[in-house]
């Protein structure tokens, strides 16, 4: 296809197309002429996870990285999509081989791997720190709980992970890492909702507080 078709297949404006040829965003069509280029469908595959990625408010360096670790993968697929998820938020300023004390203490305790290096690892030391500031550390009782619940859907996730090809591997990791995120954050709190309406309907704080109150219920 002429990158009028592309234009047209992708929504992508041609001046966004072009500015992510000069980029190394998208990889050079094949020259039809000395002033045309023929795009194909991975023209169009590629597109579409651009403009995802910088839907989403991704900077341009971490959208190259991305794209880079599809084009270029790293030696095995656990480093390359670990690679990818790094360049998802949040990002941390740790270095790669800092140590993670409050991370390393919860996956020993939940029997996991720790790989300091691995960047997400850095991204639980930071999420922990913060729940220490702000006066709800992760309780051992929260953590096993939680630990256990996400290990199942961290199960189907990598289930359903193609490994076909590296596109297609990254696409899923850290398009669905990112579009999936926020589903689990609303079932969460849709959760809340159905059982705080059973366990306090009708109920006042004083319900909590007077222990006459609290003998009636």
């Amino acid at each position: 296809m002429r990158v009028s078709e592309l234009v047209a297949a992708t929504g992508v404006p041609l001046a966004t197309v072009k500015y992510y040829l000069r980029e190394g965003l998208l990889m050079p069509g094949e020259a039809s002429s000395a002033t045309h280029a023929e795009y194909g469908e991975e023209h169009v595959r590629r597109l579409a996870l651009v403009k995802a990625l910088a839907g989403m408010g991704l900077p341009l360096g971490k959208i190259r990285t991305i794209v880079g670790l599809v084009d270029r993968p790293a030696d095995t697929v656990f480093e390359t999509i670990g690679r990818a998820l790094a360049a998802l938020p949040p990002y941390s300023d740790a270095g790669p081989t800092g140590e993670h004390p409050r991370a390393r203490a919860v996956l020993e305790r939940l029997g996991q791997v720790y790989e300091p290096s691995y960047p997400v690892v850095a991204q639980l030391e930071r999420a922990l720190a913060a729940a220490e500031d702000v006066g709800i550390p992760m309780t051992d009782e929260r953590l096993d709980v939680y630990a256990r619940h996400v290990r199942g859907i961290a199960e189907i996730d990598l289930e359903l992970m193609p490994t076909d090809t590296p596109e297609s591997a990254v696409e899923y990791a850290v398009l669905g890492t990112v579009i999936y995120e926020p589903v689990l954050a609303a079932l969460r709190r849709l959760a809340h909702q159905d059982i705080g309406a059973a366990r306090f309907a009708g109920r006042t704080f004083d319900d909590f507080t007077d222990p006459d109150r609290q003998d009636e219920s």
